[in-house]
Order: structure tokens, then sequence, then C-alpha cells
């Protein structure tokens, strides 16, 4: 096939009025990638759990900027929820993803079963380091990042991508995935990209729907403690000061908060100089029944 008509190909399958494909079967996956290998075209990789909203739409434009062809994986990993985390009532709204997805004219939806992922006798786990062990999102949910991992990896084998998106909100999860591309010697370059938020701040996230009224009211107030935060780091105020009245801050905005930290950006280290040293300030608190985590750089 000559170079004019692969590029004739390609803009009708960008088309918007083309159907969106939506694969649930590890042979049609291999053969949509191996058609994509053939014409030596670049794939990124958006793994999702559904749910979509504007923070999961921004990392598919991005990457339909950055490769030729785009796959979004929507799976609800159960690995990552704990026994008293909320599996079963996390939000599902395929139908309207795909509506999403469509508009934005992607190549393929990836959306396998959890038979797929984790067939009968399924017995391996990834269990991280590094980042993975930092004392912060690990201490309050050491399951998570297990079951991160090892999704994550089996995505990014299976779907073979040369990038794959993940947002800069759930900071500690794209240091773990970076590292674990590095260690493992994966082609797939991770690639983070900023945190969308609404016009109060709030980080978008697909649990800020379980947000009653006057919670939503109040949780911006993550944001701009944050923000106050890094300005008086920045400034030259002692970190722990500044943390402390950060602290005082939430719980006084109503939230039962489990930390708020700042830390290496890098490594998520505890810093050891302030002078030099890249810092991330990052927080994790619950309002209600909702535990909402968010992060700035200094």
């Amino acid at each position: 096939m000559n170079t004019k008509r692969q590029k004739s190909m390609g803009r009708l399958r960008r088309h918007p009025n083309v159907i969106l494909h939506t694969l649930r079967t590890l042979p049609a996956l291999e053969r949509a990638i191996a058609d994509f290998h053939g014409r030596r075209e670049t794939i990124a990789l958006v793994p999702t759990m559904g749910a979509l909203h504007d923070g999961h739409l921004s990392l598919v434009r991005i990457a339909k900027r950055r490769a030729d062809r785009v796959i979004v994986s929507i799976f609800v990993n159960p690995t990552q929820f704990a026994a008293n985390e909320d599996l079963g009532t996390y939000p599902r709204t395929f139908a309207a993803d795909l509506e999403a997805l469509r508009k934005l004219n992607i190549d393929l939806v990836w959306a396998p079963a959890v038979t797929t992922m984790y067939p009968s006798g399924f017995a391996t786990q990834i269990v991280p380091g590094g980042p993975a062990k930092a004392g912060l999102e690990d201490t309050f949910r050491p399951h998570f990042f297990a079951g991160v991992a090892t999704v994550v990896a089996k995505l990014l084998i299976q779907c073979e991508p040369d990038i794959a998106m993940f947002g800069e909100k759930d900071y500690q999860q794209l240091k773990v995935v970076t590292q674990l591309a590095c260690d493992l010697g994966l082609r797939t370059r991770i690639v983070g990209a900023p945190t969308v938020r609404e016009k109060d701040g709030l980080a978008l996230s697909s649990r800020n729907a379980y947000l009653s009224p006057g919670e939503r009211e109040a949780a911006p107030a993550l944001y701009r403690v944050l923000r106050e935060c890094a300005g008086a780091i920045a400034a030259g105020k002692p970190s722990a000061g500044a943390l402390r009245q950060g602290r005082e801050a939430i719980v006084d905005a109503g939230f039962v908060l489990d930390y708020l930290e700042a830390r290496n950006a890098e490594t998520l280290a505890p810093l050891e100089s302030i002078k030099g040293e890249p810092i991330r300030l990052l927080v994790a608190a619950r309002i209600g029944t909702t535990r909402l985590i968010d992060n700035v750089a200094v």
C-alpha cells in the first residue's frame, strides 16, 4: 500500500461519523495494534476507569496531539479497591463515556471484562517500592499501588503504546507508574498532564459526584490551602509552620485530614533541604463520606 493511500485511510478512520470501535477481547485488540504497527503509526494510551470527566478528556486531547492513534481503556480495576472501599458504588457511565469519546474522534476503546484481565488462576502481582512506599496514599490504602501497578503493566503490555497519559491530580500514582515503566524496561514513555479544575479550584474527580451540596461548597478549601502553603514556603517561610497552619485550616473547613505533606517532587521522599530541592505539596482528606486528594508544585 502506498503512503498516500495509508494517509487517506487514516483520515477516513478519524472522520467523526465513523462508529467508535469498542474492543473487548485480546485477539481483537492484538489485530488492531498490529494494524497500527503495520502502518508505522505511533500509539497513545489513556488508561481510565470510566466515569469520564473533563480531566480525562483533556488527557485524550493531549494524546491526540502527540500520537497518530489514541486508545482509551475503560476498566474498573477491582484489585485496587479494599474490601471497605467503593468498588460496588464506583460510578459507571459506559454509554456516556463512549459518546464523549466518539465526539473526540479517538481510534478505539479497550474495555475488557474482569475475567479477561484476571482469568481463573491468575496469581501474579507487581508490588512496587520507591514512590509507592512514600508514606502518603500507601499509608491509608496499603493495597492500592500493587493493584494499580499490576493493571497498568498489563495495559501497557496489551496496548503497546509509545506514550501513556496520566493526570498529575493523582501525583503519587503518576510517580509510581513512571518508576514501573522504567524499572521493567517497558518501551512506553509515561506522560503527566496538569490537573484540570473547576472554576473554584476543585480538582476534577469521578468521586466529586458523591459530594452533597454543602460538601461541594466546602471542598475547594483543599486547593486554597495548598496554594497558601505553597506561597508561604516559596516566600521563605519554614515548611513546618506553613504545613501546621494548613492542616488546621483544612480541619476548620470541615475535613478529616489524612495528610498534608511537603515532599521531593521527583522521589516523594521527605525534604532534606528546601533550597534547590523540587517540592510538591500533597493532601488527602475526607469530607462526609468522600475522600479527596490534591497536590500543587511549590
